[in-house]
C-alpha cells in the first residue's frame, strides 16, 4: 500500500476507531495530513477511512466479516492491510485478536469496552465550547502511545522467539538453557522441550517447568519432585542432595539456584524422578 497524499476522517464525535485508525496512518508515515470533515468531498483522491463508503468504511449495507465472524470497523480494516509489515504475520494476528477486535466489536455494536471508553472522555462535553478537531488530536496522541506500546510487545515477542529458537536448536537432554531471561513459553510449549534454565533477575538461575500445549488442567511437562515443594536453603539442599538450591515454589513449577550447574543437577533430577515415575507405571509397581 503506497503511501497517500492525504487521509481524511469523519467530523464531529469520535470514537476510538477513528482515533486509532489515524493513529496507526500516522505511525505507517509519519507527518501525514490527515483532515476531519462531515462528508468526502467529490474528487477525493487521498484515504478516506471511517467515511465515505470506501475500502475502510463500514457502514455500507455488506459487511465484512472476519473469518470468525467478527466484524471489521476502520481500524480492523487498515491494520489488516498495514499491521503485518509493522510487527510480521503471527504478531499481526495476535494484535487483531487480543487488541483490535474489542475495538472492532465495540465500534459495531456499542457493546462497551474500557480502552475505547478512555478515547471517548476525550470528546467535548455536551455543552462545552471545546474544539472538537483539538480534543480529537488529543485522543490520538493518546491511542498513539498506547499503539506503540503494543508494537513495541510484539516486537520483543518476536525478538525473543528468535533466541529461544536459537537457543532450543542447543537443547540437551530437554532441557532448553537461555543466555537471558525473555518469553519463553508459546515457543516452548510445542516443542520438546521439558524444562527451561535462565538467568534470574534476583541473581543466580531459575530453572522451570515447561507447560504441556492446551492442557485444560494447566499441567508441565515436568515439575520437581514433591520432596521440594515450598522448601528453602539449607533445608532444599538436603532434601535434593544438590548444593546451591535457594528455593523450590510449593507448586513444583520452578526452583531457584546459586549456580546454572545447580540448576541444571536440579533439572536432572526432575526428569530422573519422572522416568522413573513413567516406568513404575507403565510396569503397575
Amino acid at each position: 500500500m503506497e503511501r497517500p497524499s492525504l487521509a481524511l476522517t469523519h467530523a464531529g464525535h469520535f470514537h476510538a476507531d477513528d482515533v486509532f485508525s489515524a493513529a496507526l496512518l500516522l505511525e505507517v508515515w509519519p507527518g501525514l495530513e490527515i483532515r476531519r470533515a462531515y462528508e468526502v468531498p467529490e474528487g477525493f483522491e487521498g484515504l478516506a477511512f471511517d467515511v465515505g463508503g470506501g475500502a475502510f468504511d463500514h457502514h455500507g449495507p455488506e459487511r465484512k466479516l472476519r473469518e470468525n465472524g467478527m466484524p471489521y470497523a476502520a481500524f480492523g480494516l487498515l491494520w489488516k492491510e498495514l499491521g503485518e509489515q509493522l510487527v510480521g504475520a503471527e504478531q499481526a494476528k495476535w494484535l487483531d485478536e487480543h487488541f483490535i477486535q474489542p475495538l472492532d466489536r465495540d465500534d459495531n455494536t456499542g457493546c462497551g469496552d474500557s480502552l475505547a471508553d478512555a478515547i471517548g472522555g476525550f470528546n467535548p462535553v455536551w455543552d462545552s465550547d471545546a474544539d472538537a478537531d483539538a480534543c480529537f488530536w488529543r485522543a490520538e496522541a493518546f491511542a498513539a502511545q498506547v499503539l506503540k506500546n503494543r508494537l513495541e510487545g510484539a516486537r520483543a515477542v518476536n525478538r525473543a522467539k528468535a533466541l529461544v529458537e536459537k537457543a532450543l536448536a542447543r537443547m540437551k537432554d530437554q532441557v532448553v538453557v537461555l543466555p537471558r531471561f525473555a518469553p519463553w513459553k508459546n515457543t516452548l510449549k510445542s516443542s520438546d522441550a521439558e524444562l527451561v534454565v535462565y538467568p534470574s533477575q534476583r541473581g543466580g538461575f531459575s530453572a522451570q517447568g515447561v507447560p504441556i500445549p492446551d492442557d485444560p488442567k494447566h499441567r508441565l511437562k515436568c515439575r520437581f519432585p514433591e520432596s521440594w515443594a515450598g522448601l528453602r536453603a539449607p533445608q532444599l539442599e538436603r532434601v535434593s542432595g544438590i548444593r546451591g538450591l535457594r528455593f523450590c515454589h510449593a507448586s513444583g513449577f520452578l526452583v531457584s539456584a546459586n549456580t546454572l550447574e545447580s540448576a541444571l543437577a536440579a533439572c536432572r533430577a526432575a526428569r530422573a524422578e519422572a522416568q522413573e515415575k513413567q516406568r513404575a507405571g507403565e510396569t503397575g509397581a
